[in-house]
């Protein structure tokens, strides 16, 4: 067993639970979502595409695409946040809060990508 391989599906697919979790609940809920969770969600995804950085093959590259796609995809997320809470002043409406788990939904679709590639490479492999 490859200790490094273990590190590098441990943070892919803890990247892509940690996502789900902050994106269940209803869509416009404030409090069906949190902020630290939120935070949680994106060190892990940092740390998956840091870790993806090492890989030269194609499919290398294209885990590496599929996270880059879902760090941009929730720092908008935190982006909206923040300026919803510390700028505008209006907080977390309903609209906003539909936008962050939104967001977040389409960083999750990308880990899911991520997670089903992962997969396929393990499969592919012979001994």
């Amino acid at each position: 067993m490859n200790p490094e391989k273990v590190v590098f599906g441990f943070f892919i697919v803890l990247a892509l639970t940690l996502n789900f979790g902050f994106f269940v609940g209803e869509m416009d809920n404030p409090d069906h979502h949190h902020v630290y969770e939120l935070f949680a969600v994106v060190v892990v995804n940092l740390v998956a595409t840091i870790l993806k950085f090492g890989d030269r093959t194609q499919m290398g590259a294209v885990l590496l695409a599929t996270s880059l796609v879902a760090v941009l995809q929730l720092l908008v997320a935190v982006l909206v946040w923040g300026v919803a809470e510390h700028v505008t002043g209006s907080g977390l409406t309903p609209v906003v809060t539909a936008s962050i788990v939104s967001l977040s939904g389409g960083a999750m679709l990308a880990n899911v990508v991520s997670v089903v590639l992962l997969v396929i490479e393990t499969v592919m492999l012979r001994r």
